[in-house]
């Protein structure tokens, strides 16, 4: 067994700085040591594995493999390598590996400190859920054909027939994973805004008892609202004459929509989990915090030199009053990561979904009492990439730039006009620190583009300008 482990490390230390949600690109030493093996059913195995650098602490990711004598599904495309007991693939690709994980959680199966567990839903059973919207209720059962969704980033998801979804986290880290967390307590309050969990699966990870994956309801009709808001703004732009407001596609309705369903997800996390008043010391740190995020983006990208002065100075205003001036809201917990891409637009309204807030931040700190402000702010930096990203071939069209920039606020200001009006106090009227938030995602996300996707990072940038009313840095 020891030399078949080794096999397999030396095929993952390959293997794993090539899949998009592996976190330690550019950390020295990469040195894979698979923690556990356990078999979760023919021919599924699942790995547990701890990635070991030369500074730092480690990385802890999960590796579903199917080990094979040839290829009969024919994708290569998911092949991890060849060892001595055959070929190795990913079993979440794997159709035979996917329907073997779906038998391992129908049968609230525990192995070798693995447990999968099905919710209690007080006697409705599996598919008796309550509060979420329902579309369907196929009974859960271990023979539906399965099929990875998406791209992947922190995770990966699969669904089966068109009734369920099961989300695996890829990287791991230690406790119950927040979007589990967040999802089942709305689930349990009634909410009508998340789909229902049905099963999870757990292990051990350094002591703690840790989420793996977790299987919901599949709303099979929605839509997600990125995909919308786009159709929008494609609307718009073939109507260059009209204004937002003329377009058969405005989106402001539904940006409406969309903020009351916000808001009533913040208050049914404020009423089930704990809040406080924030204090004095809470706001310190927060300007702390920003500061420290701007400190590593202004170092990686020096576009940002020319606006970090307007920005510390955004941030510094925050300690200037009373916490209860300057954020009379509780801190609680909320989404963490909140834009168009993790809602969907279903018959019955819209859905929220992946509750594990930014994966690059420690779960520790995602878990922490945050001001629901910083959901507001994530939409609506989401409003402003939705109306530029077609226009980023077409920048040298002053009417779309126009039109862009109206598109942009008026759904930013439906957004904020259903929030107010469901929580009762308008995001607007707390200016200064919804800036800050939305100045600090920003910064985020010109950080990002710069090393994913350096095309885009005019986008963010021009935001960035924006909100310090700067001017752009010399050439």
């Amino acid at each position: 067994m020891g030399d078949h482990h080794a096999e397999l490390a030396d095929l993952l230390t390959d293997w794993l700085p090539r899949q998009r949600w592996f976190a330690g690109k550019g950390r020295s030493g990469g040195r894979v040591r698979i923690r556990r093996d356990v078999s979760l059913g023919d021919p599924l195995r699942l790995l547990l594995v701890d990635v070991d650098y030369d500074q730092g602490p480690p990385d802890h990711y999960q590796v579903p493999v199917v080990l094979r004598g040839d290829a009969p599904h024919g994708h290569d495309g998911f092949l991890i390598g060849e060892c001595a007991g055959g070929l190795v693939y990913d079993g979440l690709h794997d159709p035979d590996g996917a329907a073997a994980l779906l038998r391992f959680l129908v049968r609230a199966t525990r192995r070798d400190d693995l447990v999968a567990e099905i919710r209690d839903t007080g006697g409705a059973g599996a598919d008796g859920a309550h509060g979420a919207p329902t579309e369907s209720r196929t009974p859960l059962t271990d023979d539906l054909p399965a099929h990875a969704v998406g791209a992947e980033q922190s995770n990966t998801s699969i669904v089966y027939g068109d009734a369920y979804i099961l989300k695996v986290f890829r990287r791991l880290w230690p406790g119950t994973n927040p979007d589990l967390e967040v999802t089942r307590t709305l689930a349990d309050v009634g909410s009508v805004h998340v789909a229902t969990p049905v099963a999870w699966l757990s292990a051990d990870v350094e002591g703690h008892r840790t989420t793996l994956g977790f299987l919901q309801e599949y709303l099979r009709s929605g839509t997600e609202g990125w995909r919308l808001a786009l159709a929008s703004v494609r609307d718009l732009y073939a109507e260059a004459d009209l204004h937002a407001d003329e377009v058969g596609g405005d989106f402001s309705a539904e940006s409406e929509r969309l903020g009351a369903a916000t808001a009533e997800v913040h208050a049914d996390l404020a009423r089930a989990l704990p809040t406080r008043p924030p204090t004095t010391d809470d706001l310190r740190a927060l300007v702390a915090y920003l500061h420290g995020r701007l400190d590593a983006a202004v170092e990686a990208v020096p576009a940002l030199r020319g606006y970090e002065a307007a920005a510390r100075k955004t941030y510094d205003e925050l300690t200037g009053a009373a916490p209860a001036l300057v954020h009379p809201r509780p801190f609680q917990r909320l989404h963490g990561d909140l834009h168009l891409g993790q809602v969907l637009r279903v018959d019955s309204g819209w859905v929220l979904f992946d509750f594990e807030g930014e994966p690059a931040r420690p779960v520790a700190d995602r878990v922490g009492l945050e001001s629901p402000l910083r959901d507001v702010a994530g939409m609506l930096r989401s409003f402003d990439y939705a109306a530029r990203a077609m226009l980023l071939d077409r920048a040298d069209e002053p009417a779309l730039v126009y039109r862009a920039q109206e598109w942009a606020q008026r759904n930013r200001d439906a957004f904020c006009r259903g929030y107010g009006a469901a929580a009762g106090r308008d995001p607007y009227a707390d200016e200064a620190i919804l800036r800050a938030f939305e100045l600090d995602k920003a910064v985020y996300e010109v950080l990002y583009e710069t090393r994913h996707r350096p095309g885009w990072t005019v986008i963010p940038l021009a935001s960035v300008e924006r909100l310090t009313q700067g001017t752009p840095p010399a050439a």
